[in-house]
């Protein structure tokens, strides 16, 4: 989408007293697309998430909307385009479904303005959308680990942000709910134009979901563009010091990282798909 919001970061340094996560690091998020941000623990992918929601102020550079640092910027009408789902979010005792998701909506409303139908809408909304429309009524604390994470989805979808970035959203998650997350995310990228940035520890999924990927070493990013360009056995080597064979995914042509057993010396050669690759949405 040509007027969608521009997110980005300019020479930006983050971390803590004595310590360094990132330094002088830039990096533009493609309006209207899925960026994954992937890279071994501790690279600094959280601490840059951090920065780009204002979620903690660099130490250097700056972070800009549209060309203007975000500093400067009032806390609600950055909230209202930049939403974020932390990785270990935290829920009042007791708060319900229906009441942690409706707290997604505080950005569009002022400080006496009454609740709408249009916030009830949009919470019924991210609530179907989720799946978590039959838990509304519980309380968020007797969740299974799953359960809970599709509420907390749930609130960012409520807050219909024009950029969601999202800190492991599959954290507690099975394959199969992985996958319906990630749908998610994808299907609402793709029919309302949500620029989404998801931070992944999954080679593959990340590879399968994203339009663009970020490869993060030790607090810089090492590559950053389509799947098919920047997931190499070489980056995978870089970045994670993981030996790999790098391969078309038979499904759907992205690329499929098969890590190599460490001290095998004999291994097979890349599988080539017989006749043309089907591509299409992930199953």
């Amino acid at each position: 989408m040509n007027d969608a919001p521009r997110l980005g970061a300019r020479s930006a340094a983050a971390g803590y007293p004595g310590r360094r996560v990132i330094a002088g690091l830039d990096l533009d998020i493609e309006p209207g697309r899925l960026t994954i941000i992937i890279g071994a623990n501790a690279c600094g992918k959280s601490t840059l998430l951090g920065i780009l929601a204002r979620l903690r102020t660099p130490l250097e550079g700056r972070i800009e909307l549209d060309g203007e640092d975000v500093a400067g910027i009032p806390h609600r009408r950055f909230a209202r385009t930049v939403g974020l789902l932390p990785q270990h979010p935290t829920a009042p005792d007791g708060v319900t479904v229906a009441e942690l998701v409706a707290r997604g909506r505080h950005p569009h409303r002022g400080i006496f303005q009454r609740w709408t139908p249009a916030d009830a809408a949009r919470v019924d909304e991210a609530m179907a959308r989720t799946g978590v429309t039959a838990l509304a009524g519980r309380p968020v604390g007797d969740l299974s680990g799953g359960q809970r994470q599709r509420a907390w989805i749930a609130m960012a979808l409520a807050q219909d942000p024009r950029i969601l970035l999202l800190d492991e959203p599959t954290t507690f998650l099975d394959l199969a709910h992985q996958l319906d997350v990630l749908d998610l995310l994808r299907d609402l990228n793709r029919t309302r134009g949500t620029t989404v940035v998801v931070v992944l520890h999954d080679l593959n999924l990340a590879a399968r979901y994203a339009d663009d990927l970020v490869v993060m070493r030790e607090g810089r990013i090492i590559a950053h563009g389509a799947p098919a360009d920047v997931l190499t056995e070489e980056t995978v080597a870089e970045a994670l010091g993981l030996r790999a064979l790098v391969m078309p995914d038979p499904l759907t042509g992205a690329p499929l990282v098969v890590p190599v057993p460490t001290g095998d010396d004999t291994v097979a050669p890349p599988f080539v798909p017989q006749g043309p690759v089907k591509r299409g949405n992930p199953t």
